[in-house]
């Protein structure tokens, strides 16, 4: 990466900390950072274009459609905006949109495949950070900003066929682990992600384990 991309990268993360800081469903700036981190070192892994990989991390939430209503053409107008107030070049601006556009799990049952190497990394970086122990933290966050119940045991986890099913969903926060989470570690794309999601989605396996003899008084 050449030093005028370099300049970018830092103006478009100022842009995106000030949007984004305090933030409380987790999509707060800190997952954004850790999505950063995770995409450079999977970018570089990977041999990925590593300018359009930071941009498209850095963007990827800058208005997520969950909270727009379903709608997930939001993020990308946005994130077109801020590329072009960059000049940062229409084919990388153009690359990194369809990445936004493209990345978010929208059910079980609905596909998501990335057609990029770049949109592959990023896809990944997201998706790891939905798991694991800060996954297990950032879930209950969210459910706790929806204002959803912790775990109902009358109501099921539901494998989602559409996207408009998926966005209604308003089931327990223990039932996400079910419909996302879980399956996120055979929907990684590349191999460095396809090794970080084991261990990540192992905790997962023991904590729901944990959290059931709990809740069923057994320890």
């Amino acid at each position: 990466m050449n030093p005028e991309q370099q300049k970018i990268i830092q103006k478009v993360a100022d842009e995106v900390k000030q949007k984004l800081e305090g933030e409380g469903s987790g999509h707060d700036w800190w997952h954004i950072v850790r999505v950063w981190n995770m995409a450079k070192h999977i970018g570089t892994s990977e041999n990925a274009d590593t300018f359009v990989v930071e941009l498209a991390a850095l963007l990827h939430d800058i208005a997520d459609w969950k909270f727009h209503d379903g709608d997930d053409t939001v993020g990308p107008k946005i994130a077109r905006q801020v590329l072009e107030k960059h000049s940062v070049s229409a084919e990388a601006t153009d690359q990194v949109c369809d990445i936004i556009m493209g990345m978010s799990f929208k059910g079980a049952g609905v596909k998501t495949e990335m057609k990029t190497l770049e949109g592959k990394v990023v896809q990944d970086s997201d998706r790891l950070d939905a798991i694991g122990a800060i996954g297990v933290a950032r879930t209950f966050a969210y459910g706790g900003h929806k204002n959803r119940p912790m775990y109902d045991p009358n109501k099921k986890p539901s494998m989602h066929q559409s996207k408009e099913e998926y966005f209604k969903s308003e089931s327990p926060t223990i039932n996400h682990f079910y419909e996302k989470l879980l399956l996120l570690k055979d929907r990684m794309n590349t191999k460095t992600a396809k090794e970080l999601a084991e261990g990540r989605h192992r905790f997962m396996e023991e904590y729901l384990d944990r959290f059931f003899q709990e809740w069923d008084g057994k320890i």
